[in-house]
């Protein structure tokens, strides 16, 4: 067994939340309970609804293999989220906050709160990286 300064070095909440519960079962569930609240709100519901027609399950198997990775640093996940969300013209920089809310509302109902909040929290850090990916501008003189 090797020493990784790399994980010693990180805040428990970046560290893998396999030894509270959390398993690949667990973070399915929380990924479609998330969706199904996300698709009934009248915001953000109709723009998913035009992205994903038909048959859900693949998009919730791609997102279960995302939160898998992020939370339990699993490697599942192997897509690219910043192309797929720059595609999205009609979203705004407010509607990550109403994702924020709805993922905040699921998580903390179905895990404990030390849990939750780590969810939680790599949600927040996501949430900014796309901010920044999909709104960030350059001033005019210091674009390229």
């Amino acid at each position: 067994m090797s020493f990784d300064p790399i994980d010693k070095a990180r805040p428990v909440a970046e560290q893998p939340l396999t030894n509270v519960g959390v398993d690949r079962d667990s973070i399915g569930v929380l990924v479609r309970e998330f969706y199904a609240r996300l698709r009934g709100n009248e915001r953000l519901g109709p723009i998913f609804a035009r992205e994903i027609s038909g048959d859900w399950e693949p998009h919730l198997e791609k997102m279960t293999d995302f939160w898998c990775s992020v939370i339990l640093k699993s490697g599942d996940y192997q897509g690219r989220p910043v192309p797929a969300h720059l595609k999205l013209k009609d979203v705004t920089e407010a509607d990550f906050d109403i994702w924020l809310g709805i993922f905040g509302e699921t998580a903390a109902e179905l895990f404990a709160p030390e849990t939750a909040a780590v969810f939680l929290d790599r949600a927040e850090r996501i949430a900014g990286s796309l901010k920044l990916a999909m709104f960030f501008r350059l001033p005019p003189r210091l674009a390229p």
